[in-house]
């Protein structure tokens, strides 16, 4: 499974027809202590850089992105009750929704993991 990122701070994962999204280790290392994490209903349909979620820390609030088009499928309500499991885990089980994506083409356009290295140490 690859792993693509965005320029907000989100990975995607697809697996199979479905795609995981989460924000990455950097983001909530910047966020730090998660305190409250929002997420949307399943079913919503979301386009790409749409506000999707939201995760709120002792120092601030910031919105998650939606980085493809797609239809929530799942939603990590675990993070939605232990929204430190954010700050623990953000690169694998704090994942925040599943989508079904209308353009997986789109997943292509994102950076790989040397790129966003690249990106977040700029």
């Amino acid at each position: 499974m690859t792993r693509k990122f965005t320029k907000d701070h989100e990975w995607v994962e697809q697996d199979g027809d479905g795609s995981t999204i989460g924000i990455t280790a950097h983001a909530a290392e910047q966020l730090g202590d998660v305190v409250f994490v929002e997420l949307p209903e399943i079913g919503a349909v979301f386009s790409q850089g749409d506000d999707m979620a939201v995760v709120e820390s002792v120092k601030a609030a910031s919105d998650v992105y939606a980085p493809i088009d797609g239809e929530v499928v799942a939603v990590n309500n675990d993070i939605v009750d232990e929204p430190a499991k954010v700050n623990d885990d953000a690169d694998g089980a704090a994942w925040f929704v599943k989508l079904k994506p209308t353009d997986a083409s789109q997943i292509d356009a994102l950076m790989d993991e040397a790129a966003y290295k690249e990106f977040t140490q700029e």
